[in-house]
């Protein structure tokens, strides 16, 4: 535990990494067809800019706890900081695709290391009856990372080169290792003779890179029609299943998922590999929309999502203190996912028409849903976990949070490609030689293509491309409210099970309270 003036650097230091890890999960984003443009490379292949960050995050976020054990924490903290800084250079001085793509995934292993570690030092730096505190302080890296990347991408790549988005991690970075180094208390390895579980480290990293493989890529290579999907799902099945087996079964394993016997950090895990599926999911789908379809630039978008961040920035810490005083965890996480899931219901409501204004409440709503469960969640997922067991549920929720991303974006992007043939085909079936709306509609738009000094034959053309046009318009915006109204109907879904939950635990206490008076 920390006091005064050490202990703020501490915190200023921890969530200025955790921010500029999550920034990074995002940022590249708005940014692929520059890259792609600069490198040579197909806008397909580029994406592995992307995909080889996420591989990386996944894998090495379950064991940031062990290795923090084998190798010392603050150790391990600064030497992961120095390697997110120094491949963030080097993916900024990349000439070629495969390059950057080596030097995105040893970036992921630095920067997934901050994630939980980070957690588990603030944790450490608050007394015990301050941790709901430590994770709303901690909360603000997860809320404002992903959803200002994209502003900070489109910003970059409109007014500097892409090379800007690695090379802003440079003097934070420096300076986050040299305040950790000066701050941060000098912990000793802690292995005391146990052997380091290989089998276990082999087994995940390949299990969870060919599972993180597949999500990513699954939608573009149309599934399981590329052979090398199969193969990297029953890679991705058998191992994590060895995993798991062996795990249990080790003396000394690289994941300790014996800590899941908690019924609370493994409810409060499924709820976090939702909320992740939530936030990743509306941070990827809210842009296409309103970019593709309201004609917003990149930037623009990110500025859109900005003050229902910011007002989550604010309210998180205050949600710790709500907890301290009393309040259960359990009333904030249901009014988050309520409030989740009004966001979605009210963007699956939208049109073509809408503008910034109507977004707003959406947003605020989402910015609102998401403090509301980040910090509860953290707080519930370890509340009844022995103090050595803290870091191991840390890692683990934090990972469920990702997996939850990562499924969230491959599961949504695969719906929203299946409704829009489905939109497509029922709307393509109205539009036929017979049918009196679409003569009209045909006739007006050539009439007006003429008026503006089109011939006949071009200006049928141009009125059969318009109308095309506008049903393709179409047929992504069912598709997107779709897409709304299912992340909507998930975040329904869970306040329904916390409500049981909650009656499950109360009748549990009073079956109990019963018994001991008996007694």
């Amino acid at each position: 535990m920390e006091t005064g003036f050490r202990k703020w650097i501490i915190v200023i230091t921890i969530i200025v990494s955790t921010i500029i890890e999550l920034i990074d999960t995002t940022i590249v984003n708005v940014s692929l067809n520059t890259m792609s443009g600069n490198l040579g490379a197909s806008l397909e292949d580029t994406a592995w800019v992307i995909t080889s960050y996420a591989i990386a995050n996944v894998i090495i976020i379950p064991m940031t706890s062990f290795l923090a054990q084998t190798i010392g924490r603050k150790q391990y903290y600064i030497g992961s900081i120095i390697l997110f800084t120094v491949t963030s250079a080097l993916c900024g001085m990349s000439t070629n695709l495969w390059s950057l793509v080596v030097f995105r995934f040893l970036q992921g292993i630095g920067g997934g290391a901050l994630l939980s570690t980070s957690q588990a030092i603030l944790y450490d730096t608050f007394a015990p009856t301050e941790r709901a505190l430590a994770s709303g302080i901690f909360s603000l890296g997860i809320i404002i990372g992903p959803s200002i990347g994209p502003v900070l991408g489109g910003y970059i790549v409109d007014n500097f080169s892409w090379q800007y988005i690695f090379y802003v991690n440079i003097p934070i970075g420096v300076m986050a290792a040299i305040l950790s180094f000066m701050y941060l208390k000098p912990s000793q390895p802690s292995r005391e003779g146990k052997k380091i579980d290989w089998l276990g480290v082999v087994l995940l990293a390949i299990g969870v890179g060919a599972l993180q493989v597949v999500l990513e890529r699954g939608e573009t290579e149309d599934w399981f029609s590329a052979n090398y999907i199969i193969v990297l799902s029953v890679v991705a099945f058998l191992c994590i299943y060895i995993f798991i087996w062996w795990e249990l079964t080790v003396k000394h394993p690289v994941i300790d998922l014996r800590v899941l016997k908690s019924p609370t950090l493994a409810l409060s895990a499924i709820m976090t590999f939702i909320l992740g599926f939530g936030l990743f999911g509306n941070v990827f789908v809210f842009p296409l929309f309103a970019q593709r379809l309201i004609g917003y630039s990149a930037f623009q978008t990110g500025l859109m999502l900005l003050p229902g961040t910011l007002l989550a920035a604010c309210f998180s810490p205050f949600l710790g203190r709500m907890m301290q005083s009393g309040v259960r965890p359990q009333y904030l996480v249901i009014s988050g996912f309520l409030s989740s899931a009004i966001f979605g219901f009210l963007l699956s409501q939208s049109n073509l028409e809408v503008g910034s204004d109507y977004f707003f409440m959406p947003l605020i709503f989402r910015g609102i849903g998401a403090s509301l469960l980040i910090v509860p969640l953290t707080v519930l997922a370890i509340s009844e976990l022995k103090p050595a067991d803290i870091p191991q549920g840390a890692a683990l929720n934090n990972m469920m949070r990702q997996l939850g991303g990562s499924f969230g974006i491959a599961l949504i992007n695969t719906y929203i490609t299946h409704r829009a043939a489905t939109h497509r085909n029922d709307l393509v079936s109205h539009i036929t030689v017979g049918d009196y709306f679409t003569t009209q509609r045909l006739s007006a738009l050539t009439h007006n293509f003429i008026a503006h000094g089109a011939g006949y034959y071009d200006a049928t053309k141009q009125a059969l491309a318009a109308l095309e046009g506008t049903m393709i318009r179409q047929t992504y915006l069912l598709s997107y409210t779709d897409a709304f109204a299912l992340i909507a109907l998930m975040n329904a879904c869970c306040v329904t099970l916390v409500i049981i939950t909650i009656k499950k635990k109360r009748k549990a206490l009073q079956k109990s309270s019963v018994t001991v008076a008996d007694h």
